[in-house]
């Protein structure tokens, strides 16, 4: 299903376990024409220096017949919405993911989950938000999918969220739910792997499950295709 996986991490995301190289040598394998590097912005313990971002641009476009779009997932950092990577920085780089990870952004509450992703999603540059299915993070459904629809911000159905070795709390009971809102507001989603190994690149088995279950419209899915990936952001091959 996934035509361009956009969530996935290389070695400089300081706990994922393969190259560029492999990454996309695994990806031509199974037929994926690309996907976004999305390594962990410097926030997260580990994470990819700045200087890691702004030298992206160093890299091929096409490596090993598949094609690498330049990104970040960078962390929530504030009930505003305060992402931890500059203008500068953001300017740099093809799509950006804004995520809650425990280590930037501890668990607070609704209303402060709720205004944090609302202030993410204001940023020109957040074209995604990761992950949304965490029990520890609860937000307001209706109000985030409103203001993603309004703003153009995909909202993710994560693979490795809904997998067996997955550790967000009832990812597959909050997706759910996650889904039918966007069903019912006719928002778009997309799905990353989420891949922290290459053999994990474009994987999307789990999201694909849940999807069938709920009879998610395919029109609503941004990366099921190339050409509705490339109308959807905004950015060219």
């Amino acid at each position: 299903m996934i035509a361009i996986d956009t969530h996935t991490h290389s070695l400089a995301s300081g706990h994922a376990y393969s190259s560029l190289e492999e990454m996309a040598r695994a990806c031509h394998g199974k037929g994926i024409p690309g996907f976004v590097l999305t390594d962990h912005s410097p926030g997260m313990p580990g994470g990819a220096h700045l200087y890691h971002f702004y030298n992206l641009k160093v890299l091929p476009r096409t490596i090993h017949g598949c094609h690498v779009f330049h990104g970040a997932e960078a962390n929530i950092v504030s009930s505003d919405g305060e992402i931890d990577m500059d203008e500068e920085v953001l300017s740099c780089l093809d799509l950006v993911i804004a995520s809650f990870h425990i280590p930037t952004f501890p668990p607070r509450g609704r209303e402060e989950h709720t205004s944090a992703l609302l202030g993410a999603m204001k940023n020109p540059h957040v074209k995604v938000i990761g992950h949304p299915d965490d029990e520890r993070y609860p937000f307001d459904v209706p109000a985030v999918v409103r203001a993603a629809g309004e703003t153009k911000t995909l909202l993710e159905m994560n693979n490795t969220s809904l997998s067996p070795w997955g550790f967000r709390v009832n990812a597959r009971e909050n997706c759910t739910a996650l889904l039918k809102e966007c069903r019912k507001q006719g928002v778009m989603i997309t799905i990353g792997s989420d891949a922290h190994f290459s053999s994990r690149v474009g994987d999307s088995e789990f999201c694909e499950d849940l999807l069938k279950e709920l009879d998610f419209p395919a029109e609503l899915i941004a990366n099921s295709t190339v050409e509705r990936f490339l109308e959807v952001t905004g950015l060219k091959l």
